[in-house]
């Protein structure tokens, strides 16, 4: 039986080659369902096939390509004779099949895929048109590689993974296809196609380069984004339930000193709080909510630069060598080092874990009498006798901190532990990989922090307007509705129960995306 139809295009598709894509593009292939179209304008196709070209005339004259008439890596030196070329590319996508680890999630593995087609259709890299039609195909009918998470040193580039697309791609190694694990060679019959035959130089193409580092990327440069505006919003709900100074996120006191992001966070938390609630129980609330868009403004200006240098490496040819076909030249360098994408996420995961630290800190204020001004003891909402009995978000503290604690202990920066490799053919290497899945993790526990902040901080302000003075807790219309749809979630905490699923619906809510914050993000 033959698969005819192609997945997700009523979303529409995403255009490749030609123009400079987004993070936004990238995601929305990965997250939303949208597809992938090459560009169909005859100079893309014309450069795409002249790169191609320029390396069969190369090898008609006996040029001498690394990697496609010489050994890989330190076997640069080894002569490859010239009725073995066209097997050279098959043994690269084999003897990298030794990848470990978890496999990627769908999302991150559609990420990926489009990371690779767009570095390829950059017209540098010497491939076919053939192989980008037969990359287009995977993407559009979702036949995703089962791509191993561990095995990169991030220079090379992503040998080891990748080498599971170019598997895909040839029909070899397993796909997951229709929900259904199967033979890369069948999920291509199911859909018409035929596995591609590599030329010379595609192995190489396909799999020296940085796709794996950058998908993982961009999920991660969204996801910290979205926590920076929810640590805005939490920081408003604790600063309610805490009686905190509104003052503290003037507009006025901000322009003082004119970090963008700060400003940015400062001024959506001042819009969340009620203008008329004045009065003042304590002169400076404590850090963890005085100080919070000083935090939060860190991760918001470091995300412009990130961006910038994600989006870099996204559009950029980064395999080894490049091939110009039209100006005929072959350029021999380095383009599969990862370094700004390692940079950028040893970076980014620090900026997260520090969102964690400040949201567990707000949790421990809201649960602990002797801070919370007034509230009661671990948030519980027990009234009476059955007070005694019941603990309300004790434990739930002691979770957060746990995951906290693990976010920060991640931040060791994985770019300073290049290690040597390859018989010191590949010495300096940038563990980029390595660095993005760490800061997915940190975002994973980030998030975790933030489910139990949001029920921690919806509780205290239910608390708080129960109690006498609840005049000082008028709410904005953005923070009630919020609290509104958080109910949906997790209802309000009177006698002691299980939290576990809640805070798992709540997390997987927050890595979706799923509240409209401020719309003007």
């Amino acid at each position: 039986m033959q698969v005819k139809e192609i997945h997700h295009q009523g979303i529409g598709a995403v255009t490749v080659g030609g123009r400079r894509l987004r993070i936004e593009d990238v995601l929305s292939v990965a997250h939303d369902g949208a597809g992938v179209a090459l560009n169909t304008e005859p100079e893309f196709a014309r450069r795409i096939r002249s790169g191609a070209a320029y390396l069969e005339r190369l090898l008609a004259d006996n040029g001498t390509v690394y990697g496609v008439t010489t050994g890989y890596g330190d076997s640069c030196t080894v002569t490859v004779p010239a009725h073995l070329i066209a097997e050279l590319p098959l043994h690269l996508t084999r003897y990298h099949g030794c990848g470990m680890g978890e496999y990627l999630d769908e999302q991150a593995t559609l990420a990926v895929l489009v990371c690779r087609l767009n570095s390829l259709a950059q017209g540098y890299s010497g491939v076919r048109w053939e192989l980008l039609e037969q990359l287009e195909a995977l993407i559009q009918h979702r036949i995703l590689p089962l791509i191993p998470s561990e095995g990169s040193v991030g220079a090379s580039g992503d040998l080891t993974p990748l080498s599971y697309v170019a598997a895909a791609l040839i029909g070899e190694r397993e796909v997951l296809h229709a929900g259904v694990r199967r033979s890369a060679a069948e999920a291509l019959a199911l859909i018409g196609r035929e596995p591609l035959k590599l030329a010379p130089k595609e192995g190489l193409a396909i799999m020296n380069g940085t796709a794996v580092m950058t998908g993982l990327a961009c999920q991660a440069w969204q996801r910290a984004s979205y926590l920076t505006q929810l640590c805005s919003r939490l920081t408003a709900l604790s600063s309610i339930a805490l009686r905190g100074n509104r003052g503290h996120f003037d507009p006025r006191l901000f322009a003082a000193k004119p970090h963008v992001g700060q400003n940015e966070a400062a001024a959506w938390i001042f819009g969340d709080l009620h203008a008329d609630d004045t009065e003042v129980i304590r002169l400076q609330d404590r850090y963890s909510i005085r100080c919070a868009p000083h935090v939060i403004g860190v991760a918001r200006d470091a995300l412009g630069w990130m961006r910038r240098d994600i989006e870099n490496e996204l559009n950029s040819a980064n395999d080894n060598p490049l091939i110009d076909g039209d100006a005929e030249l072959l350029l021999h360098g380095g383009h599969f080092y990862g370094g700004h994408i390692a940079f950028a996420m040893d970076s980014l995961k620090t900026a997260v874990a520090n969102l964690a630290d400040l949201m567990d800190r707000q949790l421990a204020l809201l649960v602990d009498s002797k801070f919370n001004h007034g509230l009661p003891q671990n948030l519980s909402g027990s009234r009476g006798e059955r007070a005694s009995i019941n603990h309300g978000f004790k434990a739930v503290q002691i979770g957060s901190s746990a995951w906290t604690a693990e976010a920060l202990k991640l931040t060791m920066p994985a770019s300073v532990f290049s290690r040597s490799t390859e018989c010191h053919n590949q010495d300096k290497v940038s563990m980029g990989t390595i660095a993005a899945r760490d800061c997915l993790r940190v975002l994973e526990l980030t998030e975790q922090v933030a489910a139990a902040l949001i029920m921690a901080s919806v509780q205290g302000v239910t608390l708080r307007q129960q109690l006498p003075d609840s005049d000082a807790a008028a709410l904005t219309p953005p923070v009630l509705q919020f609290m509104r749809e958080v109910g949906h979630h997790s209802a309000f905490l009177d006698e002691d129960r299980a939290l576990d699923a809640d805070l798992r619906a709540l997390s997987g809510l927050i890595r979706a995306g799923h509240w409209l914050l401020y719309a003007d993000v």
